[in-house]
């Protein structure tokens, strides 16, 4: 079906009416999944972090330029954090969080998730993310170090390519099912974990 075929059921009520309930039906596959986790004891993780974070800042204060604006501010440290003995208690949490998935998507015990790259970003207050993808990823993730009041919110957009190509039209000031939700937005707070399914657009405040 195009973009411009008619809405017949919509225009023809007696052609719904031919249609039993039984004979229609609605399988949902392919989900786009976003897990989420609760880091215990995240108050003394996140103070160590943030010490790293702002030392690694100090010692590279350039940064590098990816979604972020350092126009407005943004600080994005290089991606290889993973790598470095400071940052080994948040990548205990990142490997325990992709076990329990693997365990959960019945992943083979063979296989294995590890961290490609991992770096840490500073916005000031007005700084963003634009929207972006991670590729060569299964998954992708995110942790919030700090959120202070009023950070905006992270943005997952449907990847789906007909939504990214060719926009469906819904009724207005109508409640949409979530399977037709277009964006997804989650509010930070400081010790919680986001990760979802690749390819995606992320943005956030």
């Amino acid at each position: 079906m195009k973009r411009d075929t008619p809405n017949r059921g919509t225009a023809d009520p007696g052609l719904v009416a031919r249609l039993s309930d039984d004979a229609f039906k609605v399988q949902r596959y392919f989900p786009t999944l976003i897990f989420t986790l609760e880091v215990p004891d995240s108050e003394n993780l996140n103070a160590h972090l943030i010490d790293e974070i702002y030392a690694e800042r100090e010692r590279d204060r350039a940064g590098v330029s990816k979604s972020n604006f350092p126009e407005l501010g943004s600080w994005h440290s290089h991606v290889k954090l993973h790598k470095d003995a400071a940052f080994g208690g948040l990548v205990e949490y990142v490997d325990a969080a992709s076990a329990m998935m693997c365990r959960e998507l019945g992943y083979h015990r063979s296989y294995q998730l590890t961290i490609g790259t991992m770096w840490s970003i500073i916005n000031p207050p007005g700084a963003v993310n634009r929207a972006h993808i991670h590729p060569g990823c299964i998954w992708s993730g995110v942790y919030y170090v700090q959120a202070p009041r009023n950070s905006g919110r992270i943005e997952f957009i449907d990847p789906r390519t007909q939504n990214l190509m060719s926009p469906v039209e819904y009724i207005p000031d109508t409640k949409r099912p979530r399977i037709c939700w277009t964006k997804v937005k989650y509010k930070p707070v400081a010790g919680k974990m986001l990760i979802e399914v690749v390819p995606e657009n992320w943005t956030g405040g």
